[in-house]
């Protein structure tokens, strides 16, 4: 009887020096951080002024619209119109944010804040991608995620660009649907 005692004393203490264990090992574990978005490998004309922080990394996802119109002042020729974009905004974990859409482009936080913006530079990104992207953002309306933004870039961009079928006289008001993905990084005023 005692022979069972003593092992069960023994297993008991093994169980709480295991127990001790983990939560040690876990309690000094540093938290986990995201990588904060450099911006030193973009083009320069789309690199944010000095004076202004990263505030929001998002992801977008969605598709850009276009459409078989006449080109402007040229009778009788056509090309592809962007329409404009539909897209959901996501933290870096994957949680929807927001949502971006237009005409005029508009990125909307979930809480309600949104901001639109004025084009300031392109620069390419690649064949068959849409190009960087850098604007500045006009005063938000509403209160939340998207007060205080100053810019917007848009990186990291895979797709988006008009479709590859012809836009021709025969096929004008033809509409089309190009999916695409791009991480829309906002500022705010350091």
């Amino acid at each position: 009887m005692k022979a069972m005692t003593t092992a069960r004393t023994r297993i008991a203490a093994a169980g709480v020096l295991t127990c001790t264990a983990l939560l040690t090992a876990c309690g000094s574990m540093a938290p986990t951080t995201m990588r904060t978005f450099s911006q030193a490998d973009l083009p320069q004309p789309v690199q944010v002024p000095a004076g202004n922080r990263v505030a929001m990394e998002t992801v977008g996802k969605g598709d850009i619209n276009y459409e078989c119109r006449d080109k402007a002042n040229m009778p009788g020729q056509t090309e592809w119109f962007f329409v404009g974009p539909v897209a959901t905004l996501s933290d870096r974990m994957g949680k929807q944010v927001g949502k971006y859409y237009g005409p005029p482009a508009t990125w909307e936080s979930m809480d309600g804040s949104k901001v639109t913006a004025t084009q300031v530079a392109v620069a390419p990104a690649g064949t068959g991608n849409l190009p960087f992207q850098l604007v500045k953002a006009n005063p938000a309306m509403g209160a939340g995620a998207m007060t205080g933004v100053t810019y917007i870039q848009r990186v990291a961009l895979t797709g988006g660009v008009p479709p590859a079928m012809a836009c021709t006289p025969a096929n004008k008001g033809q509409k089309a649907t190009v999916p695409y993905q791009a991480d829309y990084i906002f500022w705010k005023a350091a």
